[in-house]
């Protein structure tokens, strides 16, 4: 069974008419929620699986679209509004295609304010939805103040302490950026680096070994810059930081065979998980040999050093190792 665990929704353009009207409205209760049909959402979800098909890919750990979160917005009640809007969404997307989807629950998130609507959500996507994992934003200011605490910092540890109860994972995930300096596909990279930096030193999964924290994007530039950190470590005597790097995992949402050999090299075909965010923005025909980026299991096995044990790990067994998985028809991987 081929597993991505780094997935979209692909929703019809009326889901996303709502937002504009909740921002136009504030949060009115007549500004209304759209009725997008059965037919709609199984118009999209279909476009969507025959995507995957392509490669080969059986089972999607799906989540909102960062970007589109609203996490900054100064009307925090309609941020919330939107989030749990875009969970039912995607819970309908589960309930329409379970051999296809899982969920992953978006989390209401505000520049300075609490975990409380996060936790609530949390729960109500656990418990009410069936949701097997989460996405938390580590800024949800947006490239803009007050500045956050790092995930390290014992403000997030409710929300670890949530997830080690459920026993879901939790995806690390910055959303939509307001600074002038940073486009939000560079936000992430930045915002991914900074969290694992804060995550190690801060001890998080001495706190919470039980707690499966992914880390998507290839781990920003930590593995390039290994080094710097790891030679930190040994001069302040305190445990690798390469060793460290290894109790995170890891997706594969890295664009070229060059990044992925890296990534493989430096935490191990053991840490890795199959992400693609297809259909995203790897979405796109390379000149150079008329792939799309995103076909990241065929650029897997282009590596000639990784064993079909190595690829196999990536490609699902890791995956089933943290999501539950059984349930769906285990098919062999390609």
């Amino acid at each position: 069974m081929i597993i991505d665990v780094h997935g979209h929704l692909s929703a019809p353009p009326e889901v996303y008419a709502y937002k504009g009207g909740l921002l136009a409205h504030h949060l009115h209760p007549n500004s209304g929620i759209p009725e997008v049909t059965e037919d709609r959402m199984r118009e999209y979800g279909e476009g969507h699986i025959r995507q995957l098909r392509e490669l080969g890919i059986d089972v999607q750990i799906l989540s909102p679209r960062p970007y589109q979160a609203m996490h900054s917005i100064d009307v925090p009640a309609i941020m919330v509004e939107w989030n749990k809007y875009i969970n039912d969404m995607i819970a309908r997307h589960v309930e329409m295609f379970p051999e296809t989807f899982l969920g992953m629950a978006g989390l209401p998130q505000s520049p300075g304010g609490t975990l409380d609507e996060a936790l609530k959500e949390l729960d109500r996507c656990v418990n009410e939805l069936g949701f097997v994992g989460c996405m938390v934003n580590p800024d949800p200011g947006e490239g803009a103040g007050p500045t956050p605490p790092g995930l390290g910092d014992p403000f997030w540890y409710p929300l670890y302490e949530r997830c080690v109860r459920y026993g879901v994972p939790l995806m690390v995930h910055a959303a939509a950026c307001k600074s002038p300096r940073e486009s939000y596909s560079l936000h992430f990279i930045n915002e991914e680096t900074i969290a694992i930096a804060s995550l190690i030193e801060g001890r998080v999964l001495d706190r919470f070994p039980e707690l499966n924290i992914i880390i998507p994007h290839g781990g920003g530039a930590i593995p390039y810059q290994l080094g710097r950190f790891d030679a930190a470590s040994v001069r302040h005597n305190e445990p690798r930081f390469k060793d460290e790097l290894k109790r995170l995992w890891f997706d594969t949402a890295v664009y070229t065979e060059e990044g992925l050999e890296l990534l493989l090299k430096v935490v191990s075909p053991e840490r890795c998980l199959l992400g693609t965010e297809r259909p995203g923005i790897g979405r796109v025909i390379r000149p150079e040999d008329g792939t799309n980026w995103d076909d990241i299991p065929f650029r897997l096995n282009k590596i000639d050093w990784l064993k079909e044990s190595d690829k196999e790990a990536v490609l699902g067994k890791n995956a089933a190792s943290i999501f539950p998985v059984a349930d769906r028809a285990m098919k062999p991987s390609r």
